[in-house]
């Protein structure tokens, strides 16, 4: 019922054009990565059997070897096909043909069906004639027991081949019970498997909203992006056609703003040299008349009568001689002026050159807000061309024949659900009973396997190798009557066994080979998508019922694996004939219409210019101002040298000295004084030179550095400038159009992807049928093989071992229990090496009982061991 109430389930979804999707990712253009929201389901995709996995296999084998032909598609085709032209005439070749060879495909099955019926026949006949048999006294049935030298070996081969026998006996019960515990529990496993899968489907309905919603959410992320970029058309696309003119304009612009820094650092340079060369000069000639000064105050000093003593002379005239030392650098007070170049360069700079190319920059980084200007209308056209197709997005989701069944479907699926617990707590009740015969089978074979345990055992234990058959004790007797109880149970019910065993296999064996197994492998697909066999009029069945066209190529197996791949249902039963989305979800058309708005914005940047002809003369100008041609060498070569021809310091230090050395009066005193004011002059005029100096000799350097080869760096400032102009008003159109592409390229593949994702979601991921598919083998290769087929064959076939070697065991058990069964009579000698004689007088095999225990036995006298013989 459960099977029936599944496959009418996935009919209906099928009709209805109903299933739940999985998640699905598409790639990702740019910023977006569009996802279908992620559905659970409960329901595993595989079944395992778990460790009785093992034995269904064995099983499977075994049908394998009774059933080793290929499914017969043709011949359920052919079948099917002359149903009708069977049930009429059976006796027409081409049916006789077709009867043979559905026979052909059950021989294996009919062999072992036919071998089982001859089982259940004969084994009545043959147990009532082996009672009536031993009732006469035959057949085993008399109480006495040839004594035979082999007896003792073939007590022990009958005893362990009966033990071997029950030992396989026990594995069949073992399968019986096996099967019988999944027997048991197969009802809560299945309403589990159901509820689960009711549960999936309803998932799935829930879950396609949501994914439709979902999918038109996206529209408008990707509308907003794309208003984003309209609204920063200034700074995407304007930002594009700046670094598009940076490489070549910047630069020239760069170098432009450092020459007009280089002209103000050449303007400070030159005031600064033109100051240190004034202060030289005023200097030079303040320090000479100083010098003159001290030394003529030396002279006067020394022309005095202090020098009249031969001592004094002599320090007088080292003094006279040193006073030439006193003279300064002539030509440093003669270095030429500068003047007339800083008047050049006070005029040049009278023109902002930094400001001009500022001028420049900023009309360059003016191009973004000027591209917003000239593109509000077009960007305003463009927005409702978005906009309508949002609007025309969400008119396609709701044609999609998806929604609209919903309900009714939703009021299907709890009709299917009422109605599947309805039947199954009605089998559910009625399970006990097959559970109850399964067990009572299981416990019967159980009963009669006992008793051959019992009887080996007792047997086996209560043997004494000593004692005669006619001695045995209670416990050996024992055993032979357990063995003959267990051989009475075996005829009595083995043959109703092997009944149960042989239909259970016909059912069984057939739903495994017929139904499971092409199942599995999909054969069962490939009769069902037959053409014009389940219907006459229809090529294809499933076409035929869903779209009233059979033409349409739609097989269930097609079906089935689409769903079993996680494919939407729009893919899986070819929705594209009912409601064709390429056909209301024009791409083209869509970006065709963006396109054209977008072919309304003209752009146009005439309005550059990077340095005006004011900015050009005053370069010219600075390059001709000739401080270039200053002769910075001369310069140089005077700032290396000192003020003076000695070091005062020194000169006054040695002056000190010599002064000491004279004889104490006013010469002495004449000369340190002089000393002073040398150290005087040095500190005050001296020191002020040399840092004027130092200071012309770092203008020098300045001015040496920047303004060498400047008439050259102009010149190629002039020449990058009007390479710069000409490639603003040569390729700037052609850059325009560049960027605006790539910028309507990327607003149109915003919309391109998230169309192309929206086909794809609709047609392959929205809506997944796996839930079907998941249903469809929960009912067929779950339920019904995997509950029902598995343990019912299982069942047959431990049984069947079983019963089968009950016939070999019961034969043993025979032969057994006259080994330890009291016997009424036994074989008599004379002696050890006699032959038995026969007492005539009784008409038997050895003497009467009462001449057993007499004087006349030699045997029992001499103690002899029955083991020896028997």
């Amino acid at each position: 019922m459960a099977l029936l109430l599944d496959v009418l389930l996935l009919l209906g979804l099928w009709a209805n054009t109903i299933s739940g999707g999985q998640p699905a990712s598409t790639n990702r253009p740019a910023d977006f990565n569009y996802e279908l929201p992620a559905t659970k389901y409960e329901t595993q995709d595989d079944y395992k059997a778990g460790p009785s996995g093992l034995l269904f296999h064995m099983v499977h084998l075994f049908l394998y070897v009774v059933q080793p032909h290929d499914f017969p598609i043709d011949s359920i085709r052919e079948i099917l096909e002359k149903k009708s032209e069977l049930s009429i005439d059976y006796q027409k070749p081409e049916n006789v043909v077709l009867v043979l060879k559905v026979a052909y495909y059950e021989i294996g099955i009919i062999i072992c069906a036919v071998l089982g019926l001859l089982f259940v026949f004969l084994m009545p006949v043959v147990g009532f004639f082996f009672c009536m048999c031993r009732c006469c006294n035959k057949c085993g049935g008399k109480m006495h027991q040839r004594q035979k030298k082999s007896g003792r070996c073939q007590r022990k081969c009958f005893a362990v081949s009966l033990l071997v026998m029950c030992f396989l006996i026990s594995i069949g019960i073992f399968c019986g019970f096996v099967a019988n515990i999944h027997v048991q529990t197969w009802m809560n496993n299945t309403q589990k498997l159901a509820t689960s899968n009711f549960k999936d489907l309803r998932t799935l309905l829930d879950e396609t909203p949501k994914q439709i919603h979902y999918i038109l959410a996206q529209y408008n992320t990707t509308r907003d992006q794309a208003f984003s970029d309209l609204d920063r058309i200034h700074t995407v696309l304007g930002a594009g056609i700046l670094e598009q003119l940076k490489p070549e304009v910047v630069p020239v612009l760069d170098d432009v703003k450092a020459m007009a820094t280089t002209i103000r650092r050449t303007k400070e340079a030159l005031e600064n040299m033109a100051n240190s060369l004034h202060s030289l000069s005023n200097g030079s000639s303040q320090l000479n008349n100083s010098l003159t000064n001290v030394k003529d105050s030396i002279q006067n000093s020394l022309n005095g009568n202090d020098c009249s003593s031969a001592q004094d002379q002599e320090t007088c005239n080292r003094i006279r001689a040193s006073l030439s030392q006193l003279g300064t650098n002539p030509e440093l007070g003669q270095l030429p002026s500068v003047d007339q170049q800083l008047s050049r360069v006070n005029e040049i700079i009278k023109t902002d050159l930094d400001k001009l190319a500022t001028q420049g920059s900023r009309s360059l980084e003016d191009i973004p807000n000027t591209i917003k200007n000239q593109s509000t209308e077009v960007i305003a056209d463009v927005k409702a061309v978005l906009n309508s197709i949002g609007y025309n997005i969400d008119s396609v989701s709701q044609q999609i024949p998806i929604q609209s069944t919903l309900s009714s479907f939703t009021g299907y699926l709890n009709d299917t659900e009422y109605y599947f617990y309805y039947y199954t707590s009605i089998v559910e009740k009625n399970d006990s009973f097959w559970w109850l015969s399964s067990l009572i089978i299981c416990f019967l074979l159980s009963l009669i396997v006992l008793f051959f345990y019992l009887g080996l055992l007792c047997g086996v234990c209560g043997y004494d190798r000593h004692a005669t058959p006619t001695t045995r004790g209670c416990v050996s007797n024992m055993g032979g009557i357990f063995l003959m109880t267990g051989v009475g149970l075996s005829f009595l019910f083995c043959w109703i066994l092997m009944f149960i065993v042989t239909l259970t296999f016909v059912i069984g064996a057939n739903m495994e080979k017929l139904v499971c197994e092409p199942y599995a492998n999909k054969k069962l697909f490939q009769v069902l998508d037959t053409p014009y066999l389940l219907n006459q009029d229809w090529k294809y069945f499933l076409s035929g019922m869903m779209f009233s066209s059979s033409d349409i190529e739609l097989t269930f197996e097609q079906v089935y694996s689409d769903c079993k791949n996680d494919k939407g249902i729009y893919t899986a039963l070819h929705l594209q004939h009912i409601f064709n989305i390429d056909d209301h979800l024009n791409i083209q058309q869509h970006t065709g219409n963006i396109m054209r708005e977008f072919e309304n914005l003209n752009l146009s940047l005439d309005s550059i210019t990077l340095l005006d002809d004011a900015g050009r003369r005053n370069l010219q100008e600075f390059a001709e101002c000739g401080v270039d041609k200053i002769a910075y060498e001369t310069y140089l070569a005077q700032a290396g040298k000192s003020p003076v021809k000695t070091n005062l310091l020194g000169f006054a230090s040695i002056l000190e000295v010599a002064a000491n050395h004279l004889s104490s009066g006013s010469l002495r005193q004449s000369l340190k004084t002089d000393a002073q004011t040398i150290r005087t002059i040095y500190q005050h005029q001296v020191l002020p030179m040399e840092q004027s100096l130092s200071s012309l000799q770092q203008s020098v350097q300045i001015l040496q550095h920047t303004t060498s080869g400047l008439p050259t760096k102009v010149a190629k400032i002039l020449h990058l400038l009007d390479s710069a102009q000409n490639f603003i008003t040569n390729n700037t159109s052609s850059i325009i159009v560049k960027e605006t592409k790539q910028f309507v390229t990327t607003i149109i593949g915003y919309f391109e992807h998230y169309l192309q994702w929206v086909k794809v979601a609709i047609s392959e991921k929205m809506a997944s049928c796996k839930p079907m598919a998941t249903a469809l083998d929960s009912a067929i290769k779950v339920f019904l093989c995997g509950y029902t087929v598995d343990p019912l064959n299982l069942f047959w076939f431990g049984i069947g071992k079983a019963t089968v070697f009950l016939l070999p065991a019961l034969i043993l058990a025979v032969k057994l229990a006259k080994y330890y069964r009291q016997m009424q009579s036994e074989d008599i000698y004379d002696n050890v090496e006699t032959v038995p004689m026969k007492n005539m007088e009784n008409g038997n095999n050895g003497y009467h009982k009462d001449h057993l225990y007499g004087v006349h036995n030699p045997v029992m006298q001499a103690g002899y061991d029955f083991d020896s013989w028997s």
